[in-house]
């Protein structure tokens, strides 16, 4: 793909589209795209998550490392894989396998950082759409919590 493809690829991305163009272009020159064959395992539960991987074509399925971290799903074309790991160390709570030939580019946390520190107005958009994430899924865990003290309760 080229370089323009690889921009309106990313674009695509919900959490990488809120950094607009420049620094989506930025990204693109220094993401790694890398090819797996099916059955390939592209990172383990537990393993030190340096960056993040963006599904281009084929599919991934994840393998929760313990049936307490969730159920196995799989990431398709246009999935953000380790987001959080962009951002901060982590460890990858799923194993990666390629479904079948699956092509995914890598940004590393290192590239995700110097590009957010050469665009703050697009690390701000970062910052305000991840802050109405967290009080989306704190607004859920109210109800649930509300839910759950009305039903202990009974």
């Amino acid at each position: 793909m080229s370089l323009d493809d690889d921009i309106a690829f990313f674009e695509q991305v919900p959490t990488l589209a809120v950094l607009g163009r420049q620094a989506l272009r930025v990204l693109a020159i220094g993401a790694e795209t890398r090819n797996l064959p099916g059955g390939a395992v592209l990172f383990y539960a537990g393993e030190l998550a340096d960056g993040g991987y963006v599904v281009q074509q084929g599919s991934i399925l994840l393998e929760p490392g313990t049936p307490l971290e969730g159920r196995e799903m799989t990431a398709g074309p246009g999935t953000l894989i380790g987001e959080l790991a962009l951002l901060t160390d982590i460890v990858a709570p799923a194993t990666a396998i390629a479904k079948e030939p699956t092509t995914v580019i890598r940004i590393s946390r290192g590239l995700f950082h110097k590009t957010l520190e050469g665009f703050p107005a697009s690390a701000k958009k970062l910052h305000d759409m991840m802050a109405e994430r967290l009080a989306e899924w704190t607004s859920e865990l109210d109800t649930v919590k509300t839910a759950l003290n009305k039903a202990n309760q009974k």
